[in-house]
């Protein structure tokens, strides 16, 4: 009797050591930041997840702002941003790795349901509306911008992002590479002070403002977009060409800055020259800000392979999901800082 109990206490015991060794085993990241990446980033966790069921990510939508506050105060593993930091940002910052995970349209966005087609804006157009001097729908150079079609005649509401944000810092870098009145008045930035408009907190806010303002403009990512049932509007690039928002049209952005992006993958991507007839003209890379140290080894392996599963294997996912696919230079610069991160100092096998 006592040989039976002896031998299922060790039993037991056996067990519970194994459980307490697999959940030893088992590695939790956190991430925060843009709402621009948040569905690829989604989708990149998930699949990453199912090969490597001890890795736990969670990543949390907050805006780029948020998320490299948090990588600075050293709350997450990692953050993501639609704009790099500065010089004179990362000076204030722990020692970073930043590079580019992905890339998108900035959408222009409205709540028009009598138009049948899609809006087209010259840059012209955006930035009077974003500044307040094209005050409604049927102003003469919107017009001009779509010939024969029917507008109405009622007042512009103009939505933008109230907290710090990439996607503002995308949108605003092209207000003031087209307006100079834009790059004085206002300029470009995470957070800027908006001539007017109503605020939403990230992406899922403007969409929620725009829904609900009949005649309001916005900008969000095109998946927000698209899952809302938003339409977008067509806008005029160099070459004269009003260009729908997407990957293709993207890529073709990222293509017309290939040799100055090969140097600076910081480098804007907004506004290409005319010789990328078919390039959209509001797109930005987005970028992973990721501590170069770190004392958890386990955790910083992982990390790594995450990052390495994002900029190879997981390239594919965002094309699917109406992002673009980076360029061959871009990932091969990737893999060059993925090579600088560290844990506790030493190198990640």
């Amino acid at each position: 009797m006592h040989r039976r109990l002896y031998a299922a206490s060790l039993l037991t015991l056996a067990a519970f050591t194994l459980t307490a060794c697999k959940s030893s085993n088992n590695v939790q990241i956190s991430g925060a930041g843009s709402t621009f990446v948040y569905p690829v980033m989604t989708r990149w966790i998930q699949d990453f997840s199912q090969a490597h069921p001890n890795v736990q990510i969670n990543y949390q939508s907050i805006g780029s702002g948020g998320g490299i506050q948090q990588v600075k105060a050293g709350t997450v593993d990692f953050g993501a941003s639609d704009a790099a930091l500065a010089d004179d940002q990362l000076s204030s910052m722990p020692p970073i790795i930043q590079i580019p995970e992905t890339a998108g349209p900035v959408c222009v966005t409205y709540n028009l349901p009598e138009l049948s087609q899609p809006l087209q804006l010259s840059a012209e157009a955006l930035s009077g509306i974003f500044l307040g001097t094209v005050k409604t729908w049927h102003d003469p150079q919107i017009v001009k911008d779509n010939p024969g079609v029917k507008l109405p005649n009622e007042p512009i509401v103009v939505v933008h992002r109230a907290d710090g944000s990439g996607t503002t810092n995308a949108f605003t870098t092209y207000l003031s590479a087209v307006s100079p009145e834009w790059q004085s008045k206002v300029g470009k930035g995470n957070s800027v002070s908006w001539p007017l408009g109503l605020g939403g907190k990230g992406s899922e806010g403007v969409t929620g403002q725009l829904r609900q303002s009949p005649g309001a403009i916005g900008y969000v990512e095109l998946t927000y977009a698209q899952q809302n049932k938003l339409p977008v509007a067509k806008i005029k690039n160099q070459a004269g060409n009003y260009i729908t928002p997407t990957a293709q049209s993207t890529t073709a952005a990222i293509n017309a800055f290939t040799a100055q992006l090969s140097q600076d993958p910081r480098t804007p991507i907004v506004n290409p020259p005319a010789s990328a007839a078919d390039a959209y003209p509001i797109s930005t890379l987005t970028f992973l800000i990721i501590p170069k140290d770190g004392p958890d080894k386990s955790k910083r392996a992982a990390l790594k392979q995450f990052i390495q599963y994002i900029i190879s294997d997981g390239q594919p996912t965002a094309g699917a999901l109406n992002y673009a696919p980076l360029p061959d230079g871009v990932k091969q610069f990737d893999q060059q800082q993925l090579g600088q991160m560290t844990a506790a100092g030493q190198p990640i096998q």
